[in-house]
Formats: structure tokens, sequence, C-alpha cells
């Protein structure tokens, strides 16, 4: 009897913990992708970045060094194509200067794609620059759907 009702215990109490965690992945995918990387500082969002491209079949993936980098952030291949990709953590949308870092460092690095990934949107100005420099956007709406891809 004492097993029976420790097995049960046991069970309730795994139970609300798988609940508890289970209640905060919930709220935190509600309160949107601006929380999920508010406490990120700029190179861990560069890391962060990093292992999502590689969980998304990029190989050789590169954080650069950081300073001295010519705006890149991560150099990476995928399927023959290599990229040089700029990262932005940010609190509002991302603009032109990015997008010219991104073009500067795939010239650079002589890399056939820039991209610049952030976890915010882009301004007006920037997203027509990109379009005029041929460099990938992938916003945090398209950061939020590759994390979903790999869940």
């Amino acid at each position: 009897m004492n097993t029976e009702i420790i097995i049960a215990a046991a069970a309730v109490s795994a139970l609300i913990l798988f609940s508890g965690l289970t209640l905060r992945m919930l709220l935190k995918r509600r309160r949107g992708r601006a929380d999920l990387f508010e406490d990120m500082e700029g190179r861990e969002f560069e890391y962060f970045c990093a292992e999502l491209l590689e969980q998304r079949g990029f190989v050789d993936v590169e954080v650069t060094r950081g300073s001295g980098d010519y705006g890149i952030d991560i150099l990476a291949e995928k399927e023959g194509v290599t990229y040089a990709i700029q990262c932005k953590c940010y609190t509002s949308p991302v603009g032109v200067h990015a997008v010219q870092e991104a073009c500067a460092g795939r010239e650079y690095y002589d890399r056939m794609v820039g991209a610049v990934m952030t976890n915010q949107y882009f301004t007006a100005p920037a997203v027509e620059a990109a379009r005029k420099l041929k460099i990938l956007l992938w916003d945090g709406g398209y950061v939020e759907e590759m994390m979903e891809e790999g869940a």
C-alpha cells in the first residue's frame, strides 16, 4: 500500500512539473519574439543564429571574431552556396546600415550571398536597399519559423 501511495505521489509531482514547464513555454511564446531575445547580448545572438543555421542544414558555420569582421558575424554554406551573414539583436527595426554592412562583407569574404538576420523587422529603406543590393533579409518572423521547424 505504501508503495502505491509513493508511486501515485511521484506521478502527480511529475504531472505538476510538466504542466508548469509547458505553461511557461506557452506564456513565453504568447509574449512574442521580443521577450524571447530580450536578455540576449549581441554576441550571444550571433551564436544562437549560428546554431539555428546548423540545425537548418548549413555547414561550415563559423562565427567571426567580432571586431574587424567587416560587418559579417557568420560565414556559412548550404548546398554549395556560400553566405556572409550580419546578425542584429535589436529592440527596434533594423535600418539600412546593416544591409550596407552585409553587402560590403559579402564582397570582402568573397561569398555568393549576403544576408541580415534579426529578431526584429526591417525599415522600408532597409528593404529597398536590400532589394537593390541583392541582400537577403531574415526578419524575426523568419527566425521564429526556423525555430519552429526545429521544434
